[in-house]
């Protein structure tokens, strides 16, 4: 049905406003409507697209290897303790007699071993950082992809472009790669949105919604994508509803639905199974698919004439303001 690779990441400036919710239901969706396809979990630090999907166990899990982490050599160490004063991020503990690198908090600055005036301080390089985990077909009929970061280990975002290139290579050439993208705007959002044509960005009517609607906005016009909009629990708050129509409308954003408040969909959270097959006769659940099916529908198999009337001129430059901690 595509006779090219897609990209379509669902993104989100905040967390909770059901963006994994709509994911996992279109991925089912475009499933079932014939889509040669391949869902990403892009949340490295918290995956859960797995558990909504009714994935319990993986056919291939591969091991992340990234960065350097710092050690001590015991018999060059005076215990001077220069490394704990000079360490920004508090990772050099003093344990029992002797200083000690924490390997979960230590990301290889080489702040300490530069101070360091014995020279006692080495590195280990490529260490584990994550896993890459793939299930080939999930009870939908899709593969699914995820990865999930070592606690502690930096560097999310790579690890993220390592689970994108896998589903690339799953997928081949022609394809839509479906992207759950984590909430906010950090490294792993950035990763998700590099390279994809199309952004399905959700919110909900709250002013805390409202601005990192527009935050994750920004972002999609840094990156040039076309973007649409879905406003779940649009009847909690009528005045931010209007706010947020009136700020799509503004920006060129095409609001492709609207779903209502429902307490289906936190149950059917709770139970591990897709909002659209455990409850279908829902509100929320009839709404998801109606957006489900105008993607896969209508937005899709024309993508390209989507995506040049709802692509930012140019580009703009997002440039996030740097807080400097209090001295």
């Amino acid at each position: 049905m595509l006779d090219e690779r897609v990209e379509l990441v669902v993104a989100s400036g905040k967390g909770g406003v059901g963006k994994s919710t709509i994911a996992s239901s279109l991925a089912i969706v475009a499933a079932e409507d014939g889509y040669n396809m391949v869902a990403v979990d892009a949340d490295a630090e918290a995956p859960n697209m797995h558990l909504v999907l009714g994935v319990d166990s993986w056919d291939h899990v591969d091991p992340y290897y990234e960065g350097r982490t710092a050690y001590i050599l015991g018999d060059k160490c005076t215990n001077c303790g220069v490394c704990m004063e000079e360490c920004p991020l508090g990772a050099v503990e003093y344990v029992g007699d002797r200083y000690v690198i924490n390997q979960y908090i230590c990301e290889g600055c080489i702040t300490c071993s530069i101070k360091c005036p014995e020279n006692a301080i080495r590195y280990k390089f490529k260490v584990k950082a994550g896993e890459i985990r793939v299930k080939k077909k999930t009870q939908h009929g899709f593969p699914l992809v995820s990865g999930e970061i070592t606690p502690g280990r930096p560097n999310s975002g790579k690890l993220v472009t390592e689970v994108k290139n896998k589903a690339y290579s799953i997928l081949g050439p022609k394809g839509l790669v479906l992207v759950d993208a984590a909430a906010g705007i950090g490294c792993q959002v950035i990763s998700s949105l590099t390279g994809a044509h199309l952004a399905l960005l959700v919110t909900e009517p709250t002013p805390a919604g409202f601005s990192d609607l527009q935050r994750i906005h920004r972002l999609t016009k840094h990156f040039l994508i076309a973007p649409m909009l879905v406003i779940n629990k649009y009847d909690i708050n009528p005045r931010f509803l209007d706010t947020i129509e009136e700020y799509a409308e503004r920006e060129n954003i095409p609001i492709i639905g609207r779903i209502p408040y429902d307490p289906m969909v936190p149950r059917s959270m709770a139970e591990a199974r897709p909002l659209i097959k455990a409850y279908p006769e829902s509100p929320a659940s009839k709404a998801v698919l109606e957006i489900s099916k105008r993607i896969t529908g209508e937005i899709l198999p024309s993508w390209r004439s989507f995506r040049a009337k709802y692509k930012p001129r140019k580009p703009e430059p997002y440039i996030p303001v740097i807080v400097k901690p209090e001295a």
